[in-house]
């Protein structure tokens, strides 16, 4: 009942983040439009139709390179392209095609858009189109930026003051930030405002993870951490939905960002995590934890800390391998990661899933959201595919284990993203659903990697392992975007005009990663490490260590706390 309550009121904010991650799709749309002219139209052409207003002309636009042609009350004609706009010197008759002189001049007097589906995005409030188009290019990657610094900054501020306060000040933060978006007054305020919720967003998500990972116990591990990216995919279909109903951008930013409002109001009351009081010696508190669990789920005789810290200490003193053990009072840091060789090769290999996954993640997703027809309904399909994907994990990562399910979905999806490459542009239906099976495949070894990371870690730096991998799959979330920018200008087979040469790069990617995930251990049914000792010990099959006490009891003392939790009581405690 106690990990119940803290785990949902933990995963609810999870959703946030995915509606503060994908909610630029609709604020920063750019709609059809052309430049403004100087003064009172009277009559609108374009082709062979003819109207009164710009407004009733947009739905017979089809192309960029179209132009309208407009009279205006004083008897000028004007040709208006998107970045620019021309003067017919001879204004006699109305006609769509001019042959005579013209003379260009810039857009001056503004833009206008196309209001029918959206009322105002920052596109539209900023100008943000022809010579400024970069800039609203630049939303998405520097978001992107913000996610990746803020899961480096609050993994480490996890591990070094707590989880608890970490999750206090990022919801506090995600509400905050969240609505002074739609405040912000120009667009390098919005810019800089979505940078600081970026940080925060991401730094919940990765403390979240960490959070629920050493409040739950092995039983319900795999279903609760992987279900923490159901809640996110249900964040972006809260996007499709939400932008479905309000067509103004900061209106829209005001009613995601309320979302987040009921856990703000009750984060306070989330304790600290047993497994980080313990790392840390402040043994009267996580008792007092541990009592409130045992009163909450009606457990007669909990578990004591005395006992818990004797088995530890004696498991030390019989354990300990030189100088790599690490006191769990010293701060830690990067270089932790890198402690010795077979740290290090866990370290580059997860570091190279979490990038592959994120890039091939979201590389699918903006390739998803160009499919054609209802976008609002695509977006909602996209995070509603998301959902039997973690299903099916959770059952493959349970029955085979992690490494098992990591290892042929990674290479599946390579397998994928090579076969996409060789699909005729025709064979539009058939390119939906190879993009849709290699989404969910990516989306598999993405969701599994957060729990994957947590379990091959030990206490004393798992938030900053997370955090670190973290960054690595922002930097693939920071590159995804220009990815897709460049397609239309890349093209690696002329067969198919719809994949890019970075489709390959991630089924590369993909196979080298699967490849080397085999190097790494099994963690189902393990019980979580508390040092660097007992994280380097797992995954040695020696039979003399088997044979004797092993080092890592400290972490299975440890592990009686979380089965404590579910209400089992350890017969040998």
């Amino acid at each position: 009942r106690f990990q119940a309550c803290v785990y949902f009121a933990s995963v609810f904010q999870a959703m946030s983040c995915g509606i503060h991650y994908l909610a630029s799709v609709f604020m920063a749309v750019t709609p059809n439009f052309v430049c403004g002219f100087p003064g009172n139209v009277s009559s609108v052409l374009f082709h062979n139709s003819s109207a009164s207003s710009i407004e009733d002309i947009w739905t017979l636009w089809t192309s960029t390179e179209n132009y309208i042609v407009v009279q205006l009350e004083n008897g000028e004609i004007w040709e208006l392209d998107q970045c620019s706009r021309s003067q017919r010197e001879v204004s006699l008759d109305l006609a769509y095609e001019y042959k005579g002189n013209k003379s260009v001049f810039p857009c001056s007097d503004g833009f206008l858009y196309d209001d029918t589906k959206w009322k105002s995005t920052v596109v539209t409030q900023w100008d943000l189109v022809c010579d400024r188009e970069w800039l609203a290019k630049l939303i998405q990657p520097t978001f992107m930026l913000g996610v990746l610094i803020g899961a480096v900054i609050f993994g480490d501020i996890a591990d070094r003051l707590g989880r608890q306060r970490v999750i206090w000040f990022t919801s506090a933060g995600q509400f905050v930030f969240g609505i002074a978006v739609a405040f912000t007054f120009d667009y390098y305020s919005f810019v800089i405002v979505r940078f600081l919720l970026a940080m925060v967003s991401s730094g919940y998500l990765v403390v979240a993870f960490v959070y629920v990972t050493e409040f739950v116990g092995i039983k319900a591990r795999t279903w609760a951490s992987m279900h923490v990216h159901a809640f996110f995919a249900m964040g972006v279909m809260v996007v499709a939905l939400v932008g479905f109903l309000v067509r103004t951008w900061w209106v829209y930013q005001i009613f995601l960002s309320i979302a987040t409002l009921p856990f703000v109001l009750c984060c306070w009351m989330l304790p600290e995590t047993p497994f980080w009081l313990l790392s840390e010696e402040r043994y009267e508190d996580a008792q007092k934890v541990i009592d409130t669990m045992a009163r909450w789920n009606n457990v007669s005789t909990p578990c004591k800390v005395s006992e818990l810290c004797s088995v530890q200490q004696d498991d030390l003193a019989d354990g300990r391998m030189g100088d790599d053990d690490t006191s769990s009072t010293k701060k830690h840091n990067i270089l932790d990661l890198f402690c010795n060789w077979q740290i290090a090769r866990r370290t580059i290999t997860v570091w190279l899933i979490w990038f592959t996954g994120s890039l091939g993640y979201y590389v699918f997703s903006l390739s998803s959201v160009s499919l054609g027809g209802n976008e609002y309904l695509n977006l909602f399909l996209i995070g509603a595919v998301e959902l039997p994907c973690y299903i099916i994990a959770c059952v493959a990562m349970d029955k085979l284990g992690r490494r098992n399910t990591l290892i042929p979905f990674l290479i599946l999806s390579a397998l994928i993203c090579v076969l996409i490459m060789f699909i005729p542009q025709d064979f539009n239906i058939l390119i939906i659903l190879a993009n849709m099976a290699g989404k969910f495949c990516i989306g598999v070894a993405f969701g599994l990697i957060y729990l994957y990371t947590a379990e091959l870690y030990p206490t004393i730096v798992r938030s900053l392992a997370v955090g670190s991998g973290s960054m690595m799959c922002r930097v693939g979330s920071v590159v995804a975007p220009f990815c897709v920018y460049l397609r239309s200008v890349w093209i690696f087979m002329p067969l198919v005009a719809t994949v890019s040469f970075f489709q390959l790069l991630v089924g590369i990617m993909a196979l080298l990663s699967g490849i080397l995930t085999i190097m790494l251990p099994e963690t189902l049914g393990k019980p979580l490490t508390n040092t660097l000792v007992e994280a380097t010990e797992m995954g040695r099959k020696k039979k003399g260590c088997l044979e004797k006490t092993p080092p890592a009891h400290s972490g299975a003392a440890l592990e009686k706390l979380e089965m404590f939790g579910q209400d089992i009581v350890s017969a040998d405690k």
